[in-house]
């Protein structure tokens, strides 16, 4: 418990080390879907063009997210396709991949514990006697 790495995954709400990628220390977060299968078509979205190098790194990415359970494979009569993968490298040589997850919110159930407005917290505060601030 002396090392750094212990330290930082006591403060971090997200894990590092051992454990795995995308997953929170603490919380089970449940995602629903609004919409039932088979999902609704969407536009397919043209793949970025990139060399054989970049996608054998892109499929890398990917397979180890998959060992991580951080995605899942699809059935093979699901056609579902959020988004077009991104490689980004930097100058030392690692990479990470990136999409751009927001048509995922169309089929997620929102939320129904929404951020408090604050004129209507400010409401709450009004008959109190005492108000303190703890850090």
């Amino acid at each position: 418990m002396n090392s750094e790495r212990d330290i930082l995954a006591l403060t971090s709400p997200v894990t590092i080390g051992e454990e795995p990628l995308g997953k929170i220390g603490g919380h089970d977060i449940d995602l629903y879907l609004d919409v039932e299968r088979p999902y609704p078509p969407m536009p397919r979205r043209p793949q970025y063009p990139a060399s054989l190098e970049t996608r054998k790194e892109i499929e890398k990415h990917i397979n180890e997210l998959l060992d991580m359970d951080v995605i899942r494979n699809i059935g093979h009569n699901e056609i579902v396709q959020i988004t077009t993968p991104v490689l980004i490298t930097w100058h030392d040589g690692r990479s990470r991949l990136y999409g751009d997850l927001r048509a995922l919110n169309n089929y997620t159930k929102s939320d129904r514990y929404p951020i408090p407005r604050i004129p209507h917290a400010l409401d709450k505060l009004a008959k109190a006697k005492y108000i303190t601030k703890m850090d």
